[in-house]
Formats: structure tokens, sequence, C-alpha cells
């Protein structure tokens, strides 16, 4: 292929790499986004893996074999120090110590690729503690306890962000662009990328996980709903967009009628005000993402009527794709050549991802992860969760049942009790705390 000049962003990665050295990610998880953003690394300038952090070094090895590097590229380091010199070497070192990762003075930003809530948050607290940056592919925790984590980040100095080319991050791009045009937005979500099966559990798509090289239980989490209810309320907390409904509508609306469908009542459509976010499982919109926007002048309507962007007055922004882990090194970048965030959760959240039974549960049960056979996450207003008590999704692991909960009830903090062990749990449990003491 002929070679051709970078130019824009790819440029100033290299020119900064140049000028000062690689930016070096420490990987946290090496899973099927943790490998991608292994092999994805290996294929740009100006940026490298210094190190992961998982369990067994059985799958880095494979991702950095995979990346195409020589044997021997992957090295056991259990220190910082020891991680350092690793990194000087050239090579990635391969440790199971999360806190060592973090501590380590070569690595510039941390990725969490772990997709627990309390890992999550541990490592996020981590990484702000030693000066570092972080990308959260983690959206289970972000929703969770984001704000804090943010704010934590923001008295530290340094950057706390979500992932590009995970899609609320993606969604948020096409919200930016519609508000720096002068549009009003009435809607913004994406599109379902799997049938949606409210009930699926993992047991049945073994099968399926295995050739997409997948966990069974994280494709559940996509199919059952679960992972639309949490990017959308990640979404509502950076935007102050909010759920219309308790679980959204969910619409099969496609890319030619999205726009006549999620707008207003008032505009001939579904929802009851502008500022909406939702999801749509009609074909042609997923795997992407869209805005739907409302210029706020006729002669706006009409040109963009005319340029077939749709029949107006609401129009469908829409991103055709997202990348996933694939777009994560970009939010890596960007933190620590500008110090900015692709996405961080406002101060004061405005939604919440509660959690509904797939069946029945019995007192003294508890609780298995996102995805398994217990829940499946809910998407509601903030207001709304207050009111029901509901208990976060992202605490929902390692609950035990309180009292008996019919299949399609909402669990909350009076038929279940979160587990205190959890660091995840007791931030939560403070951030509670001084909403109550704010809100009176």
């Amino acid at each position: 292929m002929t070679a051709i000049d970078r130019i824009g962003f790819a440029a100033e990665l290299d020119a900064y790499a140049r000028a000062n050295r690689p930016i070096t990610i420490g990987l946290a998880g090496a899973g099927q986004m943790g490998t991608d953003i292994v092999v994805q690394v290996a294929l740009m300038a100006g940026i490298r893996v210094g190190a992961i952090a998982t369990r067994s070094p059985a799958r880095p090895l494979a991702a950095i074999a995979l990346a195409g590097h020589e044997s021997g590229h992957g090295r056991a380091a259990a220190t910082p120090e020891a991680i350092d010199r690793v990194i000087d070497a050239g090579g990635i070192a391969l440790t199971d110590d999360l806190a060592a990762l973090c501590a380590a003075g070569r690595i510039d930003v941390v990725v969490d690729a772990t997709g627990s809530p309390d890992l999550g948050t541990f490592l996020a607290l981590e990484a702000i503690r030693n000066g570092k940056h972080i990308v959260m592919l983690n959206v289970e925790a972000d929703i969770t306890v984001g704000r804090h984590l943010a704010a934590e980040a923001k008295r530290a100095g340094v950057v706390y962000t979500g992932s590009a080319g995970d899609e609320p991050a993606a969604t948020l791009e096409l919200i930016a662009f519609a508000q720096s045009l002068g549009m009003d937005v009435v809607a913004a979500g994406k599109g379902k990328n799997n049938p949606l099966r409210i009930d699926a559990v993992p047991s049945e798509y073994e099968e399926e996980a295995l050739a997409r090289d997948m966990n069974a239980r994280m494709l559940v989490e996509f199919i059952d709903g679960s992972k639309t209810m949490v990017e959308m309320t990640a979404i509502a907390n950076c935007t102050g967009l909010v759920p219309d409904i308790a679980g959204m509508h969910g619409p099969a609306a496609t890319v030619d009628n999205l726009a006549q469908v999620l707008c207003t009542t008032a505009d001939g459509g579904i929802l009851s005000g502008p500022g909406r976010v939702d999801y749509t499982i009609g074909k042609g919109v997923a795997p992407g993402v869209f805005c739907i926007a409302r210029p706020r002048h006729d002669r706006a309507i009409e040109r963009m009527a005319d340029l077939k962007v749709g029949p107006g007055p609401c129009f469908a922004l829409v991103r055709p794709f997202h990348l996933t882990s694939l777009e994560t090194p970009l939010s890596a970048a960007r933190a620590v050549m500008y110090r900015r965030a692709d996405m961080v959760p406002l101060d004061r959240p405005v939604a919440e991802c509660g959690a509904v039974a797939k069946r029945d549960l019995k007192p003294g049960e508890v609780l298995g992860r996102i995805g398994e056979s217990d829940y499946r996450g809910f998407a509601m207003t903030w207001a709304d969760g207050r009111a029901s008590r509901a208990l976060p999704l992202g605490l929902a692991e390692k609950a035990r049942v309180s009292q008996p909960i019919k299949s399609g009830e909402r669990l909350t903090h009076d038929n279940c009790t979160a587990d205190d062990s959890l660091l995840v749990t007791r931030i939560r449990r403070e951030l509670d705390a001084a909403d109550a003491r704010f809100l009176g």
C-alpha cells in the first residue's frame, strides 16, 4: 500500500511521541476488549501498551502473540519497579497486581477493561491516587460511582473519562455536534445490536459466544437489554437527557423513520417531551448511534430537508458504526496529550440503572453477576430510582435477597441487601447519603 502523510490527530500523536516518548498504557483485563486494545495499539504510531494486569498470564500472552510481537515480549513483573524495567526494555509487563500496575512510573494512563463494578472502582481510585489518567471501558462502574471517581480525578489533576468507540461516547459526539450548530436535542441513543430477549441466560448462548470469541455472560448482558440500559443511563448522566419512561420505549424504528418516531408527540412521535435517551430495535440503525435534532429556524429545517437528511422538522443524525475497544487508545492519547475527557458524568445524576428480577428470587439467595440468570438492568429517572428505593445495578452482584421477589419486579434496598464488603457499595452509600442531605 502506498504510504501517505499522517494528518489530523494521527500526525499530532506521532509528533507528541517524537517530542516526548510513546504514550504508555497500563491495561487491566485481557478479555475480548483487552485483546482488541493490545492488537490495535500495536498498529498505531506514538502509543504503546506497557503493562497488562490480569489474574492469569495466559490471556495477555495470547493477545501479545496475536498482535504480532515476538516470543518473550510479555514478561512477568510483580512490582512497580519491575514493570518499569520491562517497559524500558521495550516489552510488555504482565502482573496480577492492579496496585502495582497503577504505581508504575512509566505508565501514563490506565485503561479499565475488567467489566467489574467493584474492581473498576478500585482500579480507578488507585490510578488517580498515583497521578494516572483513567479511561473507563467499565460503564457499569461509571453509572454507579462515576461522579465520585470524576471528582477525585479533578482534585488530583488527572483525567477521568469514558472510552471513545463505546456507544455512549460515540453518541455524545453527535449530541455535541448538534448543540454546536444551535439545534435542540430531542433524543439520543443507539440501535440495539442483538435481538432483545429479557429472559436470556448464559447456558443458552454458549455456542454463539464461543463463535464470537465472547464470554456467554457478557453476551447475555447485551441480549437481555442490560447493556443498553447501562449505556443509556451513562449518556443521561453525562448530558442531562432522561429516560421518557422507566425501561424506555425501545421502538422498532428504522433509519428512515427514526426522527419521526423518537420525537415529541407534538411533532408526531412517541416522546412526552424533548431531551430524552432511548434506543431502537428497528433494522438499519445498529451498530450505530443517533441524535434526533430539531433546528430552531424554518430556513435550517428547509435546508436539511433539501439535503435529504429527512423530511423534518426533526432529523436523525446517525453515526452508523462504533468501534468499541478499537477506539479506546484515542481516549487514552487525548487524556495524556490534551488532558481532555471524551465523556465525564455530571456532578448530579439524572438517571438510574436499577435491576429487575429475571426469575422468582427467594430470601437468602446471593445474587450473581450482570448477564446471568438472576436479574437484568432497567433504566429510569433518578427521581424514580430514589422514590422506589431501586438497588443500583452496579450493587446487585453479591447482594442478598431479604424478601421474596417475583419475576419482573424491581430489586430495591427493601428486598435486597448490597454487599458491604465491596468498595463500590461503600462509596455509593456515601454518595446516596450526601444526596439525601443535599435534597433535604
